[in-house]
């Protein structure tokens, strides 16, 4: 008996090598042999599924993932996320570190690993805080927490005001080849602010947060990202005058890249509608043609990639006045969706699309991902481009169920999830 798998009459897209087209991926003991239309015949013994009508693509990266555990278990565990994960085609994760206690500590990068072998069923990769418990005064052991498997360092929802600090992070990040990956919001242009600033939010009456938080620290990063010549990454941006921020960065030689969540890319601030919480979010939905500007930004390749920025909260957190709910949204199960509404609309080609889904992401982190090329683990993602569906609170994974997306009309999902060849998620 050989542990082989064919799955055939594919149409495989491979950011990785640039491939699209109609063909085979033949895995044995979780490694894909080949994948494409020159690949050989089954194996013999091998269990071969005929997937016409399927698109396959490296399995899905999300490098922005909020979870519970440890601490806030209630809300989302590393097993419930993975599961959520695995539903939406996603099979590797990055859990940020803002958990009770903060994964500041090399013990508690080896508990969310251990976690995640014992119970996971997707690939698990811990970031690491930037400061001790996230409060932006000393910095964490970025050389033994790096060891001991953290993928980058970030201060979670907590941006770095201290300009001194974030630039002996960035030095010392750079001597340790490790990715800095921060929110940009300015504590002060920021303070009491709970959605976009501009005519809607006055005629809702609530106070506004200014473009300017957002930009005016982001441009003080990527200055201090040239000056140490670090790996620094803008974890979500909102704003066309952040893209251009970005652009202006990369041609004085900085090393950066960026991410915008899909929130950003398919919703916008008109959504809120009446008070509705599950649209409070941090960087607040922004106007329309901002929405646009973050599309073409994506398209042409400004913007990196798209995270979900899943981030679980129950009702004690989320059913308040619009002021005090608490900022967030899950989006691991909705995440792909929701992009390929952007490919359905003829906005941003699925080959770039996948690409910013999975094959960059693993690129910035240094992930074993975000590949079809023989040899390669074999975490695949088989998408029926062309399956309506419903988002029903009810059929939601996550522990928590605050979507933005729910009972929205999507066109399109993950069918099936393999992770190292293993199936672990199937409609």
């Amino acid at each position: 008996m050989t542990n082989s798998r064919v799955l055939k009459n594919l149409r495989i897209i491979d950011p990785s090598r640039g491939l699209d087209e109609t063909g085979t991926i033949i895995v044995e003991n979780g490694v894909i042999l080949a994948a494409g239309k020159s690949a050989p015949g089954a194996p013999k013994g091998a269990e071969v599924k005929d997937c016409s009508g399927l698109v396959a693509v490296p399995g899905l990266v999300d490098a922005r993932v909020f979870v519970g555990e440890p601490g806030g278990e209630y809300r989302e565990t590393i097993e419930s996320a993975s599961r959520a994960a695995a539903a939406g085609g996603v099979t590797s994760i990055i859990t940020m570190p803002d958990t009770d206690p903060v994964i500041d500590d090399i013990a508690l990068v080896q508990f969310v690993q251990k976690t995640a072998r014992d119970k996971a069923l997707v690939n698990v990769y811990p970031a690491a805080a930037l400061t001790r418990h996230l409060d932006g005064e000393e910095m964490t052991e970025f050389g033994l927490l790096r060891e001991a498997g953290a993928v980058c360092f970030t201060n979670g929802r907590q941006p770095v005001h201290d300009t001194l600090l974030l630039r002996r992070a960035m030095t010392y990040a750079r001597e340790f080849g490790a990715v800095i990956a921060l929110e940009t919001r300015d504590r002060y242009l920021g303070a009491g602010g709970v959605m976009n600033e501009g005519l809607l939010a006055s005629w809702l009456g609530l106070p506004g947060v200014p473009r300017e938080a957002e930009i005016i620290p982001l441009e003080r990063d990527l200055r201090v990202a040239g000056l140490t010549k670090a790996a620094y990454h803008a974890a979500k941006i909102s704003l066309p005058e952040s893209a251009e921020a970005i652009v202006t960065a990369r041609k004085r030689g900085a090393n950066v890249t960026c991410g915008v969540s899909i929130n950003h890319l398919t919703l916008n601030e008109n959504d809120i509608g009446e008070y509705r919480t599950f649209f409070k979010l941090s960087p607040p939905l922004r106007g329309e043609d901002d929405r646009v500007a973050m599309v073409q930004a994506l398209a042409d390749g400004t913007i990196d990639i798209i995270v979900s920025s899943h981030d679980p909260q129950d009702v004690d957190t989320k059913r308040l006045p619009f002021a005090d709910a608490a900022d967030g949204a899950i989006g691991l199960e909705t995440m792909l969706a929701a992009a390929l509404r952007l490919y359905h609309s003829g906005d941003v080609p699925l080959m770039r699309l996948i690409d910013a889904l999975s094959t960059r992401p693993a690129q910035i982190f240094g992930l074993d991902a975000g590949t079809l090329k023989p040899g390669a683990k074999a975490d695949i993602t088989l998408i029926d481009l062309d399956e309506p569906w419903i988002v029903s609170k009810d059929a939601i994974v996550s522990r928590s169920k605050n979507t933005p997306f729910e009972n929205a009309r999507f066109t399109g999902r993950a069918v099936q999830t393999y992770v190292a060849g293993k199936l672990v998620h199937s409609l």
